[in-house]
């Protein structure tokens, strides 16, 4: 059974900047897509970004752009996402999930093809 274990949330104010780690265990992370996905309140989900399982590609929804980063350390079957110049609009719970098949690219991610997920973490940005 795979799980997800997210770190790093918290609350920081506008322009600053955190760094959230996912570690994943019970399935061979280094051949799945990785995602990082958020949910803000009365909003439905959302992918904020992908990462292909050799690391050589990635997806970044247009907000948050030139912003974040996501990646991805396959010896530790961790992922990350590098959170700067943040903004209120990015507070949600952030929820790491893994792709339901192996090898797969980023070209086009969709939010059903992420079949499990991790805890969230929440991330409050405060003017």
């Amino acid at each position: 059974q795979v799980q997800l274990v997210e770190s790093g949330g918290g609350l920081v104010q506008t322009g600053d900047s955190l760094r959230l780690s996912c570690t994943v265990s019970g399935r061979t992370f280094r051949v799945y897509v990785m995602g990082w996905l958020r949910q803000a309140p009365g909003k439905e989900r959302e992918i904020v970004a992908a990462i292909k399982w050799n690391g050589a590609r990635t997806y970044y929804d247009d907000s948050v752009k030139g912003r974040f980063t996501i990646s991805r350390d396959n010896a530790k079957s961790t992922v990350y996402l590098q959170m700067d110049s943040l903004k209120v609009e990015d507070t949600a719970v952030y929820y790491c999930a893994i792709h339901d098949s192996a090898f797969g690219d980023v070209a086009a991610p969709r939010l059903q093809d992420f079949g499990s997920w991790g805890q969230g973490a929440q991330v409050t940005v405060s003017s």
